[in-house]
């Protein structure tokens, strides 16, 4: 590595000091506290997959370039120069971790590792080493929203394609529109993602509920959260924002993804508009009376708590009311809600395949799972309904995953 590139990564390190930083990465006593917390250091028991080992990567070229003792005397603790193998060293540890702040819990000073393997995200993009992949389905989604009336005839037919579906689980009241769209004036933005499987289950239960809704133009995901990028992630979420202004929603309702819906709730600023996870207006409505569903659910039931909708989030109730709801025998995984265990699919790893690691790092999850006894598994992320999904294929756990929203669409009573 050059010294323009390695002072150049010093001043993008240098960005990201703020104080809480500073706090996070001098405070660490080493007590262990968070080792045992990681599901990755569970599964996989080397201390490079601890929160502590991907922290102390930071913490030593923080030590060497911007604390008095590793400029004068390095020696007297060890440090790091920032160079090839480091970045490699970074990459492992930000690209190991799935950003679940599981750790958090367990820390007596409350270090975040998340925002930590930030530094080690950021520094990736400086030094051009980040997952090509997010970076093109980043920019992609950057690019629809700059050109989104390209898109949209293709959009609206693709659209239409769907209704008969929704339709087979609702029938639309006589003058209603199935899946309406660009309605100004709507209560509610519900915001997709590009599956049709994440748009057809929330119409049917939006228009149960005869909700004032429309669907938003664009998907959900927000791909430069995943890569560290906060330009890349407040570009993709601005579409949605600009949106939502434009038609003058009351709610921006975000589909069954943790990422997505962290992103909107916390990472983006205030808004005019309030934002919900899907979930949370499925309970609204259930307690209100306008949805009704039937306990189609005999078989034992387990649900699994998204870390960023749960314990980065604090939903942790709702799911579980609209669960009673719908199911006969539910039974709760342990540890659960903001202790539960992170399926293993999250900080982007799904989206970058990385099947082999994903399966190896989570064996404790499916242990979790298998432990439960239960047949079906519900989740209210998509991520984790992939990865849960992959994970009862390669342990053989024999456990049917679901979307929450998607029970719920298959249990709504039409009187």
């Amino acid at each position: 590595m050059d010294a323009a590139t390695q002072d150049m990564l010093k001043n993008l390190f240098e960005t990201k000091l703020n104080s809480a930083m500073r706090l996070y990465l001098e405070t660490c006593t080493h007590c262990g506290a968070c080792v045992e917390a990681c599901h990755v250091y569970n599964s996989m028991p080397e201390m490079r997959y601890s929160s502590v080992g991907r922290s102390e990567i930071i913490r030593k070229v923080f030590l060497k370039y911007f604390k008095l003792q590793g400029k004068i005397a390095p020696w007297l603790g060890e440090t790091i120069e920032l160079d090839d193998v480091t970045m490699d060293r970074f990459y492992d540890a930000a690209y190991s971790c799935t950003g679940c702040r599981r750790c958090m819990m367990y820390c007596p000073f409350g270090i975040d590792t998340q925002m930590i393997m930030g530094i080690a995200k950021l520094l990736l993009i400086g030094a051009d080493k980040e997952p090509k992949l997010l970076t093109m389905l980043a920019d992609m989604s950057i690019a629809k929203g700059e050109d989104a009336e390209a898109s949209k005839a293709g959009f609206e037919e693709a659209i239409a394609n769907i209704e008969p579906e929704v339709e087979a689980l609702w029938k639309t009241a006589p003058g209603k529109k199935t899946i309406p769209l660009n309605v100004e004036g709507a209560d509610i933005l519900y915001v997709a993602l590009s599956p049709k499987h994440s748009i057809i289950p929330a119409a049917a239960i939006l228009n149960a509920a005869d909700a004032s809704w429309t669907l938003s133009s664009f998907e959900a995901v927000n791909f430069g959260a995943f890569m560290g990028d906060s330009k890349r992630m407040m570009a993709i979420a601005q579409r949605i924002i600009a949106e939502a202004e434009r038609l003058k929603v009351k709610t921006v309702a975000i589909v069954e993804c943790g990422t997505a819906y962290r992103v909107m709730k916390q990472q983006t600023g205030k808004h005019p508009f309030e934002v919900v996870a899907f979930v949370e207006l499925i309970a609204k409505f259930l307690r209100e009376g306008k949805i009704h569903t039937t306990k189609n659910i005999a078989e034992k039931l387990t649900y699994h708590d998204p870390c960023q909708v749960a314990r980065n989030g604090g939903v942790y109730e709702d799911p579980r009311y609209v669960i009673s709801q719908i199911a006969s025998d539910f039974k709760e995984m342990t540890p659960n809600r903001e202790m539960n265990w992170c399926c293993g699919g999250g900080g982007g790893l799904v989206a970058m395949g990385e099947l082999e690691f994903r399966m190896k790092s989570s064996r404790v999850k499916a242990d979790q799972v298998k432990a439960s006894g239960a047949g079906r598994i519900c989740t209210i992320c998509e991520n984790c309904q992939t990865q849960l999904t992959d994970l009862s294929e390669h342990y053989e756990l024999g456990v049917q995953v679901d979307s929450l929203a998607n029970l719920v669409a298959h249990a709504l009573i039409q009187e």
